[in-house]
């Protein structure tokens, strides 16, 4: 029984009916073409919910078989038109391998450092979503102010350095180092990161985050905010900080996409 599987019965009840990610492959291409429609579909679920700005904005996923490789979305291509079969397999030394795409240079220099810097980080996201961006003009870090909230409790980074647009791996680095041992950041004039093991659940995380911006957005412009207490905020966090609980929450944006076009897994 899978970590994710164990994890499942514990927090629901009764009978559920989640496909759960698989917890081996019959082959490295096989595992390679399943974090690969997983992550063109994120871009779908990216561009439902309005996260696309131009050309900002791009989520990675390490290559199962090559671990300083990692895929990404084209420059230019819309979140909603993203298609397994357009990613871009690139290294850490910023050569494209496979695919006859560009990337974005602020992909390569943030993502090719995180990778390298946490073996632990096997996907990142990094958006320029209308309240992360925006919160993010604030310079601090989200409070508990609610129990979704509470999942970033003592549980983010802030990268309050910013230094216009990321073209250099050394920005990518000091970025890195902020984030320290954290799941996610917020980039002070910038936007929102997060990462996770997988796809599913850096982009899960990232749509919490993106909504506890907006409730914090919100509720400080209607009045004094009261902040739930440290014991407390700490007891929540620890129920709803979870990996299955991050992965759970990009399932029915997924399966959402899956259901109005599934074109992505091409």
């Amino acid at each position: 029984m899978s970590d994710f599987a164990r994890e499942l019965a514990r927090t629901t009840i009764g009978s559920a009916k989640v496909e759960l990610p698989p917890s081996e492959f019959e082959s490295e291409q096989a595992e390679r073409t399943y974090i690969k429609q997983r992550l063109a579909g994120a871009f779908r679920v990216f561009g439902h919910l309005g996260y696309d700005e131009g050309v900002a904005g791009h989520i990675s996923v390490r290559d199962p078989g090559r671990p300083d490789h990692f895929w990404v979305n084209p420059v230019a291509v819309h979140f909603s038109l993203i298609k397994a079969s357009d990613l871009v397999l690139v290294n850490h030394q910023g050569q494209i391998v496979e695919g006859d795409q560009l990337v974005n240079t602020a992909a390569f220099a943030i993502h090719s450092r995180l990778h390298a810097a946490r073996a632990d980080i096997n996907a990142v996201a990094h958006a320029h979503s209308p309240y992360g961006r925006a919160f993010s003009a604030l310079g601090k870090l989200l409070d508990p102010i609610s129990q979704d909230a509470c999942m970033f409790y003592e549980n983010h980074a802030l990268y309050n350095d910013f230094n216009g647009v990321v073209d250099e791996t050394a920005e990518g680095d000091a970025i890195a180092r902020a984030l320290g041992d954290k799941p996610a950041a917020i980039l002070q004039n910038h936007g929102l990161l997060t990462t996770g093991s997988s796809v599913d659940i850096a982009c899960g995380l990232f749509m919490a985050m993106e909504s506890a911006c907006r409730s914090q957005l919100l509720a400080e412009a209607a009045g004094t905010t009261r902040l739930i207490n440290h014991e407390v905020a700490l007891k929540t966090r620890n129920y709803n900080a979870t990996d299955l609980v991050k992965w759970a929450n990009f399932q029915p944006s997924y399966q959402l996409m899956l259901q109005k076009d599934d074109s992505f897994l091409s």
